[in-house]
C-alpha cells in the first residue's frame, strides 16, 4: 500500500466576512511562507468571484507575490476555473509563473464551483465540463510546444503558439476531481494528473448521509481504464481537512464552533446547502464526518493512524493535501501545522524510521555497553592506582 510522502495545503482561501481583507490576504501570504518554512511540499490556492466568504480572485497574481518569498515549496492554482479562462491565456500565464517560481508551478485546473460567478460571467452551469475538457487539452497542447488552431462556440484560436515556452520541465497539470468520474477519465485521457476531494466541504450534511469517500477507490479505476499510458499512484493527491492537536476531544473543541458557523453562513445561507442548523445536527454531522474519514482529528499518532486508513481504503496515494480552513483560532491553527510538520509527515514519510531503529537497537544492548563502559574505565584507572602505589 501506498502511503503518502508529499504533503501541502489546499486553500480557497475562505475567511468570516467582517475582518479586512487587506489583512486577511496579507495573513494568506504568511501562511505560505510559514509552510515553506516548515517543510511543507505544497500550497493550493484557489479562484472565487463572489459569496463574500472567498474575495481571492486570482491564484495567479498570488502566486506571483508569493514566489520571491518561499524556497522550496512548489505552488499551485487551486484550482483555476478554466471555463473562465481564453485557453491561450491561461496557458501563457502557467508558463509565465514556472519562470517567476523557478520551475515550481502546478496549474491545477477545475469547472468552477459557484453558480454566482458563472451567471455574473454569462455561463451556462451545464456547459462548464465541456468547456473544461476542450480548454485543458489545448492547454496541454501550448505548454508542449504545439501550434493550435481549434474553434469552439466560446473561443477561437489560429495558429496559436506560446512564445515564452515553461522554465525547464513541462508545466504539472493537475484536474480536480469530485463526485462524479468526469475529472479523472479527463486525467487519464490526456495524460495529466488527479486531485480528488474526500469529502464536500461542508462534510456530512447530516449523519447518516454518506460523504462520498466510499467512491474513491473506483474514482482511480475511472482514470486507469481511460489511460493509454502506465498511471502511477503517487501522482494522485487527496484533499481532506486535518487539525492536530492533543487529542480528537482537544482538536473538536478547537473546531466546532468554527466548523458550524462556516457550515451556516456560508454552505446553507449563502450558497443553499440544506444543512441543518441545530447544534445537535451539527455535532452528530461533525462526528460522522470523522468517522467515515472526510476530518482528521485528533493527536499526531490519531492522525498518522488516520491517513494510514484512508491510504488502505482507497488502496494508495501520493500527496496529502490539508484543507485549510479558519475554523479553529489562529494560535491552534498554527500550532496544528507545526505538529504535523514535526510528527505527522515524518512518520509516514519514514523519515524518523532510522532514529527509531538506533533507540531501540542501542536499548537492546544498553546492558552490554554499560558493562564494556565500566571495563574499560577500570583498566584506564590501573595504571593510575600502581604509579600512585609505586610512589609511595
Amino acid at each position: 500500500m501506498r502511503l503518502p510522502t508529499r504533503f501541502g495545503c489546499f486553500t480557497s482561501p475562505l475567511h468570516l466576512p467582517g475582518t479586512d481583507p487587506y489583512l486577511l490576504l496579507r495573513e494568506d501570504m504568511e501562511l505560505v511562507e510559514r509552510l515553506d518554512g516548515l517543510g511543507f511540499d505544497e500550497f493550493w490556492v484557489g479562484e472565487h468571484h463572489s459569496g463574500g466568504w472567498a474575495s481571492l480572485s486570482s491564484p495567479e497574481l498570488f502566486i506571483a507575490a508569493v514566489a520571491r518569498h518561499t524556497r522550496q515549496i512548489r505552488l499551485a492554482t487551486g484550482v483555476l476555473s478554466v471555463p473562465y479562462h481564453n485557453p491561450f491565456l491561461a496557458a501563457e500565464r502557467a508558463a509565465m509563473l514556472d519562470h517567476l517560481t523557478d520551475g515550481r508551478f502546478i496549474l491545477g485546473v477545475g469547472s468552477g464551483a459557484y453558480q454566482a460567478d458563472m451567471h455574473m460571467l454569462g455561463i451556462d452551469p451545464a456547459t462548464t465540463r465541456t468547456r473544461l475538457a476542450e480548454a485543458v487539452e489545448v492547454i496541454c497542447r501550448l505548454l508542449r510546444g504545439e501550434e493550435v488552431t481549434a474553434t469552439t462556440d466560446w473561443y477561437s484560436l489560429h495558429d496559436a503558439r506560446l512564445q515564452l515556452r515553461p522554465f525547464r520541465d513541462p508545466v504539472e497539470v493537475v484536474v480536480a476531481s469530485a463526485a462524479t468520474p468526469f475529472g479523472m477519465r479527463l486525467a487519464g485521457r490526456l495524460g495529466i494528473n488527479a486531485m480528488s476531494h474526500v469529502a464536500p466541504p461542508w462534510g456530512a450534511v447530516r449523519a447518516g448521509q454518506s460523504i462520498g469517500a466510499e467512491r474513491l477507490p473506483s474514482q482511480w479505476e475511472h482514470l486507469v481504464e481511460a489511460a493509454d499510458h502506465p498511471v502511477d499512484r503517487s501522482d494522485w493527491r487527496l484533499v481532506v481537512p486535518v487539525h492536530v492537536s492533543d487529542s480528537v476531544e482537544q482538536a473538536k473543541a478547537e473546531l466546532l464552533e468554527g466548523w458550524r458557523h462556516q457550515r451556516t453562513d456560508l454552505y446553507n445561507r449563502t450558497l443553499g446547502v440544506p444543512i441543518p442548523s441545530s447544534e445537535v445536527a451539527q455535532d452528530k454531522a461533525f462526528d460522522y464526518t470523522v468517522a467515515e474519514g472526510g476530518l482528521i482529528i485528533g493527536s499526531p499518532e490519531d492522525c498518522v493512524r488516520a491517513i494510514t486508513e484512508l491510504a488502505g481504503r482507497v488502496g494508495g496515494f501520493g500527496c496529502l493535501l490539508i484543507s485549510y480552513q479558519d475554523w479553529a483560532p489562529a494560535e491552534a491553527r498554527a500550532r496544528s501545522l507545526e505538529l504535523f510538520a514535526r510528527q505527522v509527515a515524518p512518520r509516514l514519510r519514514g523519515t524518523l524510521d532510522g532514529i527509531d531503529v538506533s533507540r531501540q537497537w542501542v536499548g537492546a544492548r544498553r546492558e552490554q555497553f554499560v558493562a564494556a563502559n565500566a571495563s574499560g574505565r577500570d583498566t584506564a584507572m590501573r595504571p593510575e592506582q600502581e604509579t600512585a602505589t609505586v610512589g609511595s
